[in-house]
């Protein structure tokens, strides 16, 4: 019999009992992931430098614990990693993004971008790594790790070579952990096209103020689609992933982009 066999729609891609940590998990698709694995069954932990904001949302879910985390300090992350008793899935979410060609590109916004979006993933993970690697031992069912890549790390966006970079060392990182540690670890990457979050208003309030709803448009017309994609969607597929049904899972970069990266 198939997993899915005998099950309804409401015990599909369960987590019941799993514990799972959110990077940037107060706000956009982290607060929308958070959500949905607290929905799922899971515990979560909130991860957030705005540990205010994190709280507010643990305390709305249950099921969940707000905690102090800066992803591109060692310190920070080994105290949140005394603090977990067990991990059983990793949401690596936190990011940050960057508007420029190489020549308009300051080595300090590269290294920046390298930081947040780069050695953090790095950073966390292997902080994050004994916790993981021991929930196989402790359940009999491998630790999960979800990055947020991008359509960016898959393909050249105009404007965007720091970024580019970056999530294209995250696609790399996804796909060299799963080969590492194969039968303990199932890890993938979600790879959306431009999602309606703080980050994407953020980004049109710092660079297009005077013509916000102009490169609105452009965001929505490049998506086939054409709108742009929600949090929940994205987190769904982060459920899907850290479930038992996609146990043949591993090593998978999911495009989720309306169509962006097949025209």
């Amino acid at each position: 019999m198939s997993t899915m066999e005998g099950k309804s729609s409401g015990d599909a891609f369960r987590l019941d009992g799993r514990h799972a940590l959110v990077t940037g998990g107060a706000s956009g698709i982290g607060e929308a992931t958070a959500t949905e694995l607290v929905r799922a069954g899971a515990f979560v932990w909130i991860a957030d430098i705005n540990v205010p904001a994190a709280e507010k949302l643990a305390e709305k879910l249950g099921s969940s614990e707000a905690i102090h985390l800066d992803v591109t300090s060692e310190e920070s992350i080994a105290h949140a990693a005394a603090k977990l008793e067990k991990l059983d899935i990793l949401v690596n979410n936190a990011g940050i993004g960057h508007v420029g060609s190489i020549e308009a590109t300051e080595p300090s916004d590269f290294d920046r971008l390298i930081t947040v979006n780069v050695r953090s993933v790095y950073l966390v993970t292997r902080g994050l790594m004994p916790h993981l690697l021991a929930a196989q031992e402790r359940t009999g069912k491998s630790g999960s790790i979800v990055n947020i890549a991008s359509v960016a790390g898959l393909v050249g966006i105009k404007q965007r070579f720091a970024y580019c970079t970056t999530k294209g060392a995250v696609v790399a990182m996804t796909r060299q952990l799963a080969v590492e540690y194969p039968k303990s670890l199932r890890v993938n990457a979600i790879c959306p096209g431009t999602v309606e979050t703080p980050f994407v208003e953020g980004y049109l309030e710092k660079f297009h103020k005077h013509n916000k709803e102009e490169v609105r448009a452009e965001l929505r017309a490049r998506q086939p689609i054409g709108r742009l994609g929600r949090p929940d969607e994205i987190a769904s597929l982060v459920r899907y992933l850290a479930s038992d049904e996609a146990g043949f899972v591993s090593g998978a970069l999911m495009n989720i982009d309306g169509g962006w990266t097949a025209a």
